[in-house]
Order: structure tokens, then sequence, then C-alpha cells
């Protein structure tokens, strides 16, 4: 049996359900490609999101540390500061301390007893540390005369103790900006003893400094050890 003609009704039927078809396969199709378009938007949206706050997020630290930074050097600079402050008071203080001893050592060589007694001690001492026959022994011009006199009691000293004589020879010559005492000088000027009373308290400072200054400001917490 053959196939019959479709009459122009027909034709046009069928032509609109081809019609609606491929309507209905392009609206599903749209849909398809809107469903997967704002699927693409949300993960493309939710990654620049996410790296809009990783760049904030990396901003903030760093100027986090830099704050942290910026403060801990204001408060070492603080720290040494008030540390140097500190230090030079103490450092005032010792040269105060220092000031009253070297005036009080102005006072000993006013008084000739105590003066002549001080020179004797030295004078000895100084000959017991030379251990020549000659020595020389400058002194203050006006201390030339007192000087002389603890000379001789100082070489009666050196006899008795070292069984050896020794000729003293007092001179001036001692500059008057000291506050007293005596410069030995043996082997033919090449050994000088300076037994003036400016040295000795300086040497006596330099030996006492580090138990005064643990007396007045107490132990150092940044020193280990301990001698």
């Amino acid at each position: 049996m053959s196939a019959r003609a479709l009459n122009d009704d027909e034709v046009l039927t069928e032509m609109n359900k081809m019609v609606a078809f491929i309507k209905q396969e392009a609206q599903e199709k749209a849909r398809e490609i809107r469903v997967k378009a704002d699927e693409e938007f949300a993960i493309e949206k939710a990654k620049l999101v996410k790296q809009e706050q990783q760049a904030i997020d990396a901003q903030y630290e760093k100027k986090r540390k830099n704050a942290e930074v910026a403060q801990k050097i204001a408060q070492s600079t603080l720290t040494n500061k008030s540390r140097l402050k500190l230090l030079q008071q103490r450092e005032e203080h010792l040269q105060d301390l220092f000031a009253t001893a070297r005036s009080s050592i102005v006072s000993l060589a006013s008084s000739e007893d105590r003066y002549v007694q001080f020179l004797e001690n030295v004078i000895a001492q100084g000959l017991l540390a030379l251990l020549e026959t000659d020595v020389v022994i400058i002194a203050r011009d006006k201390d030339v005369e007192v000087t002389k006199k603890a000379a001789e009691n100082a070489e009666k000293q050196y006899e008795d103790l070292s069984g050896k004589s020794v000729t003293t020879k007092v001179q001036g010559g001692l500059s008057e900006d000291f506050a007293g005492g005596i410069v030995l000088i043996g082997a033919n000027n090449r050994i000088t003893i300076d037994n003036t009373l400016d040295e000795r308290l300086r040497l006596l400072e330099d030996r006492m400094l580090p138990e005064i200054r643990y007396d007045l400001f107490g132990a150092n917490p940044n020193r280990k050890f301990f001698t």
C-alpha cells in the first residue's frame, strides 16, 4: 500500500510539532547553559572573593608584623635610652664619690704628722720595690723638707727589713697639681715608681670599682660569671 501524500493541513500540523519540539529542545538547552553559567559564575565569584580575602589577609598580616616590628624597635630604643640614662647617672654618682675622695686626700698633706707618716710608708715601699743603693725622690717644692725627714726614717725601715743600705736624694720638681706624695727613680733613671697620692687613689679606684658598683647598685643582672 503506497503512502498517502499529506495535505496542507497535515503538513502544517507536522511542521508545528517539529517547531514545538525544536523550541522545547532549545529551551532545555538554554536552561542547561544558564544553569551551567550560573554555576561557573558562582565558582568564579567564590574564587575571586577568596583571592581578594587572601590578599586582604596578607596585607593585614604584613601591616600587623610591621606594626609589631615598629613597636619592638620603639620599645628597644626607649629601653636603651633609659639604660644609657641610668648608666650616665651611675657614672656621675661614681665621679662625685671619687671627687669627694680626691678632695679628702688634699687634706692629708695639710697635716704634717699624718703626711710625714704617709711619706715614710710610701718611700719605704718604693725602696723595697727598687732594691737600689741610690734612689732619687721627687717631691713638690713645698714638700721637700718634710720629704727629707720622711726619707731618713724610711731608709732605716728599709735597712731593717732588707739588711741593705740605701742613699736617697730628695729634690723638688713634682707638679703642684698633684695632691701630694712622691716619685722614686732608680737604676740610673731607668725605673720609676709613682707613689703620688693621685696615682695611688687612681689605682685604688680601679681596683675597688667593681666592689663599689656592687655595693652601690647591686649585682649586674647581665653578668653570668662573678670572680
